[in-house]
């Protein structure tokens, strides 16, 4: 269970930058079909997260606790990086024509796959509960996916999101680097 928490507040905080949520706000209202749009996502997302926890749970035997923290530490400061970055999604996915289910299901899928929550739900898979990880990711992706789709894209745009980018870009670069040098015991 200790692993549920942490998984889901990063995945909270996370989810709230990155783009994922933007395109299930665009696709929302694209199709007028929140809930759909918002369940699509909400698959999508528990997908990519079961893939990083199994992806956690065949790599932890072969690392040790230092190793692990590094691991955390590092998709941490990655997760900085990104969170700071810009926030724009660069294909709407205009051309797609695959429906309110298929489109933000394939969509949401191929985005999340380069995002930082899988590294996150990766990372905290390897401490030894990968299913419990995978499962607080993906219900924190979820409950962001739905508010995003079921605000529309223009409120989504209206809220000041550069700030948490910003806040929790700093916040994820000193935890990261405060777990980094302690597995690299420079302490």
């Amino acid at each position: 269970m200790e692993a549920l928490v942490p998984a889901f507040l990063l995945a909270a905080i996370t989810q709230f930058c990155d783009k994922p949520a933007l395109l299930a706000a665009i696709l929302a209202d694209r199709y007028g079909r929140p809930l759909t749009v918002a369940l699509a996502a909400g698959l999508a997302h528990v997908a990519v997260n079961f893939a990083a926890g199994l992806g956690g749970m065949l790599v932890a035997p072969m690392m040790t606790p230092n190793a692990r923290a590094l691991l955390l530490a590092l998709a941490l400061i990655f997760g900085a990086l990104g969170t700071i970055g810009s926030g724009k999604v660069k294909d709407r996915l205009a051309g797609w024509k695959l429906g309110p289910f298929l489109t933000p299901l394939l969509g949401v899928l191929i985005l999340a796959f380069g995002e930082s929550t899988p590294f996150f739900t990766l990372a905290l898979s390897t401490g030894g509960q990968p299913w419990f990880a995978a499962a607080g990711a993906s219900i924190a992706c979820f409950g962001v996916a739905f508010v995003a789709a079921v605000l529309g894209e223009r409120t989504w745009q209206a809220v000041p999101w550069r700030w948490l980018r910003i806040l929790s870009g700093i916040g994820f670069l000193i935890a990261g680097c405060w777990i980094g040098v302690d597995a690299l015991r420079l302490t």
